[in-house]
Parts: C-alpha cells; sequence; structure tokens
C-alpha cells in the first residue's frame, strides 16, 4: 500500500514534537486522524516507526533511518508547492521581453529594474532586435511581450500606448549647436544625419522626414550598416549628428553630446507600446502588465479582447 505526503508530514511531526497529541495541535488535526495517518504509513512501509508508551513516543531504530530519509522529501515536496503557486500568480516563472531600443537609461530601464526588485523570483530574458522579428517571436510564442519604439497595431496582437520619452540630438562635442541647452528642428536643417539600418534607425527616419521635409528641406539622412553604438562612438569624427530616443542616453561617448530637441510645442517626444499575443496564458505577463498599467497609471484592461 503507498503512502502519501500527508503521512509523512505527520510523522516528521511526531517525531519533532515527541507527542502525537502536541503534533495534532501543530498541525491543527484531530489526534485521532493523525494517530491513524501514521499507523496506515507503519503498515505501508511494513515496520514501526514509533515506540508509543505512556511517556509519549520516541522512534525505533528503523524508524529514525525513515525519519532522516523522509525530511527532504516533505521540504522538496513543500518548495515544489510554493513555486507552484508563486508561479501560478506569477511570482516566479518566466518573462521573455523584446524591445528595439536601448535601455542604457530611460523609462523602459527604470521599468525593468523595479519590477526585478519587487519579483527576485520572475527571471526576466530581454532580447533587443528589429520590430520585424520581435514580432515574429511573439508570433511563434517565443516573446511574450515586445516593448516598441512608436505607436503599433497588428491583428493578432494586443498592443497598446505605454509612455513617452524625449528624442534629443547626438552631436560631436565642436558642433557649434553643442553650445545650447536647447535645439529645434529648425536649427537641424541641412545637417547631415547618420541614423543606423537596425532599430530604431527606420523609426527616427520617418520621424526627421515628418519635421523637416514639410518645411521644403528634405534632411540628409544617411541610412548606414552599423549599430547604434557604432555611429555614436565615432560620431566625434564625423561630419554629422544622430537622433536618439532618451533610452539611449545612458551610454557616454567621447566627444559626444546629447542635447534635447523642442518643437513649437514644446519638448520634442516619441512614444513606446507593448504588444502581446491575445492568447498569452503566462501569468508572469499578466503580472507585469499590470505593473506598466498602475506604474504609469494606464487605463488598458488585461482581459483577453475578443477577435
Amino acid at each position: 500500500m503507498p503512502f502519501n505526503m500527508r503521512q509523512l508530514q505527520y510523522a516528521l511531526a511526531a517525531a519533532d514534537h515527541g507527542s502525537f497529541y502536541r503534533a495534532a495541535r501543530a498541525l491543527n488535526v484531530e489526534q485521532s486522524t493523525l494517530s491513524r495517518a501514521i499507523l496506515k504509513l507503519e503498515r505501508s512501509v511494513g515496520m514501526p516507526i514509533f515506540k508509543r508508551s505512556r511517556a509519549g513516543i520516541t522512534t525505533t531504530l528503523a524508524g529514525d533511518a525513515f525519519i532522516r530519509g523522509a525530511k527532504p522529501m516533505v521540504a522538496a515536496a513543500d518548495k515544489l508547492v510554493v513555486m507552484m503557486r508563486a508561479a501560478g500568480q506569477g511570482r516566479a516563472g518566466g518573462l521573455m521581453l523584446g524591445h528595439n531600443s536601448s535601455v542604457s537609461a530611460g523609462n523602459l530601464r527604470a521599468t525593468l529594474i523595479t519590477w526585478r526588485d519587487g519579483h527576485p523570483d520572475v527571471e526576466v530574458e530581454c532580447v533587443e532586435d528589429n520590430r520585424s522579428v520581435l514580432l515574429a517571436g511573439l508570433d511563434r510564442g517565443e516573446i511574450d511581450i515586445a516593448i516598441l519604439i512608436g505607436t503599433a497595431s497588428y491583428d493578432g496582437f494586443r498592443c497598446v500606448p505605454l509612455w513617452s520619452e524625449r528624442m534629443l540630438a547626438a552631436l560631436p562635442a565642436s558642433h557649434p549647436l553643442a553650445a545650447r541647452d536647447v535645439i529645434y528642428w529648425t536649427d537641424l536643417r541641412g545637417e547631415r544625419f547618420l541614423l543606423p539600418a537596425a532599430d530604431p534607425g527606420p523609426e527616427i527616419r520617418d520621424i526627421l522626414l515628418g519635421r523637416l521635409a514639410p518645411s521644403g528641406h528634405k534632411p540628409d539622412i544617411r541610412i548606414q550598416q552599423a549599430s547604434r553604438e557604432t555611429i555614436l562612438s565615432v560620431l566625434a569624427s564625423c561630419s554629422g549628428v544622430s537622433i536618439v530616443c532618451e533610452g539611449s542616453t545612458g551610454a557616454r561617448y567621447p566627444d559626444v553630446v546629447y542635447r534635447p530637441i523642442h518643437g513649437e510645442q514644446g519638448p520634442a517626444l516619441t512614444g513606446y507600446s507593448g504588444c502581446w499575443r491575445h492568447d498569452n496564458s503566462n501569468p508572469a505577463l499578466r503580472r507585469f502588465l499590470g505593473f506598466i498599467k498602475a506604474r504609469y497609471a494606464l487605463s488598458f484592461d488585461l482581459l483577453p479582447r475578443s477577435h
């Protein structure tokens, strides 16, 4: 006859307390219930675990060995239950987050740091790649949520606006505009812009075209097959400027300065969106979305939408 984990727990409690009565009180069960469970356990293993007397109980020689072997089993089972409950509540498990922007500064970095401090049992893995790659990862279920620069709307995904961040001009320290505290879009007419072919280069190119082309000054935009970091690293030696989002400003490069860009309505901003699958059932994702919703006072609902 097999035994169960509850019988083991009762036996460990009895061994610890030296009494069925005290063990039953500690476990908040009837003494008769505990006594019957331990008797069934002894029958299952084919030998007595306890010597019973008016003075209480003591373990037999075989019982002592059995109790020593049972302790790690019960501890492992208890730990497994705690882990399962935590995972079910989104307090443990894993979360795969994709992004197409830098996390050296800005809201995404602050969000991840605060989330990890409050949820140390949830393993967060981040992957930075182009929008198309991240969306494919979402579609395959390999990524739980993608945080993308700009607005987003894709069939099969929930996409909601999350926050906005400033746009800045990255300039060689010797550039005349570097002496200013603030740069206006009109100041950038005639500049040569160096942008990466990878994200967020295409998004920033579209912003530049929207801001500068209507004024009759088609911007000189050079798309380079180089990373954002490489462009900024050599910017001081090039005759050009670059445009970055606030999340990139945590990284510093020799002889390169960042200056905020303003338009007619104030600071130039770019938005960020979060996208995830309608049918993603990962509890950690739901908890992460609730955290973002509270942190940025957003109003989206967490329930899946019919589609």
